[in-house]
């Protein structure tokens, strides 16, 4: 059965299964869809057909396509002219390096700089943000792995706005480096860890501390990138 009527209230079903009702069918298919790229249900490299995706969410061919032409914005999709879409691969070991060279040269220098103009309102946002990460409700893992991943994206793009340098924030999201990385591996290490590290970066903000700042960062960086580093075993 089709879900046509977006009007009433919904909720997200779970990661695999079918669309619920929700305010924003769109929204829906797209968090739908994305949690089973994240969690690699959608194998990275495999074909994503659009029918399929019909059935089994039980929505019509509009919000999929939709759905799915935002996710080649975001880099996790791609389509092929005549062919149609597919999951984008896994990103390669010397993309990986290069990603995390990059954020070790923009991200430690900009969380020093937004410790120096951190207040109450800016860390209020970091706090609420990096709450979110930590909240675990439902059972439904990839979900909570996918909104992890999400709301890690948001996390270190929100330290970079407060560092008020515009192009490294843009440089930065562009390449939509939470996303892809998270991808390498579906396991609990890859988040839980990482709630610790984040606290670090609040406390260093919390006392305006630009140096402490810059090092919890640092340290934030190389972490996740020695958890990550196994999926090229």
């Amino acid at each position: 059965m089709q879900v046509t009527n977006v009007s009433n209230a919904r909720e997200v079903g779970p990661a695999s299964g079918r669309i619920q009702r929700s305010n924003s069918l769109v929204e829906d298919v797209y968090e739908a869809i994305f949690a089973q790229l994240m969690s690699l249900k959608i194998a990275p490299g495999s074909r994503i057909t659009v029918d399929s995706l019909v059935k089994e969410l039980e929505v019509s061919h509009t919000p999929i396509r939709e759905a799915l032409g935002r996710l080649e914005g975001e880099g996790l999709v791609l389509k092929t002219h005549l062919i149609g879409y597919r999951a984008a691969p896994q990103i390669t070991r010397r993309r990986f390096d290069e990603l995390y060279e990059l954020r070790l040269l923009l991200e430690p220098h900009g969380a020093a700089k937004a410790a120096a103009l951190m207040d109450e309102t800016k860390l209020a946002v970091l706090r609420e943000s990096a709450g979110g990460m930590a909240r675990r409700e439902g059972k439904d893992e990839r979900l909570r792995y996918s909104n992890f991943a999400r709301q890690d994206a948001i996390f270190h793009d929100r330290i970079m706005e407060f560092a008020n340098n515009d192009l490294v924030r843009e440089t930065l999201a562009f390449q939509h480096t939470h996303f892809h990385i998270f991808r390498l591996m579906f396991h609990s290490r890859v988040t839980e860890e990482a709630l610790d590290e984040h606290e670090a970066i609040l406390a260093a903000f919390a006392a305006s501390d630009p140096a402490a700042a810059e090092q919890a960062m640092r340290r934030h960086i190389e972490h996740s990138r020695d958890r990550l580093l196994p999926a090229f075993d």
